[in-house]
């Protein structure tokens, strides 16, 4: 879309410290010295961090563990007392806090709560929504709590389209949802949270990329953005989900007919130096491609983050992906240096 972020650009720049600053140089002079020297090294902490606020979600989405029932893991929502003394650890280093892993984030009764929380540290907070609670109500209390940016899934501009990826959902609510926040930002005076529709991009909804764009305009968010989908079994795609458009794709056809990622699995990673994800029961995993928590770098039960961030387990697997990238599972379907495409 045409609206320029300029506000969501010096909200973001607000949040910084010297100390955030000075953390940031650490963990970047760290990240290159590691791709110099082939050693890993970790000087500072994570500058951005994920936190899961629940592993439930009200949708069914075909590609989603959450929406499938599908983990291995248990079920259940972060706690409040346990969300704000990591945070009482981490924030004068951490920028970056974003509200989602797996699960819907509104579910969790305490999830505004958490984000006011994290706000009145200085921490530049984000969530992920299918905008499905966001009543009026709620609309309003998101926009008090002092979120800075909400991602509104939205992935058809008819219930038809939508429904086939989002399923169970309804186009309707989130629209409503939507046009709350609109609504309650206006009223209040806010220029938080920057809001934005994304649209992940698939096979049944790839003819709809140009109706996004109108609906987002129509609706009042602050801009749309298309995203790539991940496919577990892209080589055979049985839920006819990888667009033909190969621009809105993480995956090339190949002249046999299979597909392979995009992605050439360097053996670099730049989230692993500067972000890592915390489960709602405080377990503490690489990136956000872990959604099983299968390789689990420590327990915030039972140690500091501090402590986990320069342990043994994380600098054996950061070896591990330097030098042999590609034997990772989680990093075979990575979209790192696939494009999100804004409009």
């Amino acid at each position: 879309m045409e609206r320029p972020n300029y506000h969501d650009s010096i909200n973001f720049l607000r949040k910084l410290t010297l100390r955030r600053v000075w953390n940031a140089l650490k963990v970047l002079s760290s990240f290159y010295v590691s791709r110099i020297t082939g050693r890993p090294v970790q000087w500072g902490l994570p500058m951005s961090i994920s936190f899961e606020p629940t592993t439930s979600c009200n949708l069914r989405c075909p590609e989603c563990p959450s929406g499938l029932r599908a983990f291995t893991r248990p079920t259940g929502m972060l706690e409040k007392g346990f969300f704000t003394q990591t945070i009482d650890d981490i924030y004068r280093d951490i920028l970056y806090l974003i509200f989602y892993f797996q699960g819907e984030p509104y579910l969790n009764r305490d999830f505004l709560e958490m984000v006011q929380y994290a706000s009145s540290k200085g921490i530049y907070t984000a969530t992920s929504t299918n905008a499905h609670y966001l009543t009026d109500e709620m609309a309003r209390k998101t926009v008090e709590s002092g979120l800075d940016r909400l991602i509104i899934s939205i992935d058809g501009t008819t219930q038809e389209v939508y429904q086939q990826y989002r399923v169970g959902g309804r186009l309707d609510k989130v629209i409503e949802g939507a046009k709350n926040i609109v609504k309650w930002k206006k009223q209040l005076g806010s220029k938080t949270p920057f809001v934005f529709f994304q649209f992940l991009v698939v096979k049944p909804n790839e003819h709809q990329v140009q109706e996004i764009q109108q609906l987002g305009r129509e609706v009042g968010v602050d801009e749309v953005r298309f995203k790539t989908a991940q496919v577990y079994n892209y080589e055979e795609d049985p839920n006819q989900l990888i667009p033909a458009n190969e621009k809105f794709s993480r995956y090339s056809l190949q002249p046999d007919g299979r597909y392979i990622p995009k992605n050439k699995m360097a053996n670099h990673c730049w989230k692993l130096w500067q972000a890592n994800v915390i489960t709602w029961d405080g377990l503490v995993v690489p990136c956000c491609f872990d959604k099983d928590a299968t390789h689990q770098l420590g327990d915030l039960k039972n140690q500091s983050f501090r402590d986990i961030w320069q342990s043994p387990s994380y600098h054996k697997f950061r070896s591990e992906l330097m030098t042999s990238r590609k034997n990772i599972d989680i990093c075979s379907n990575c979209s790192e240096g696939v494009s999100v495409w804004k409009n």
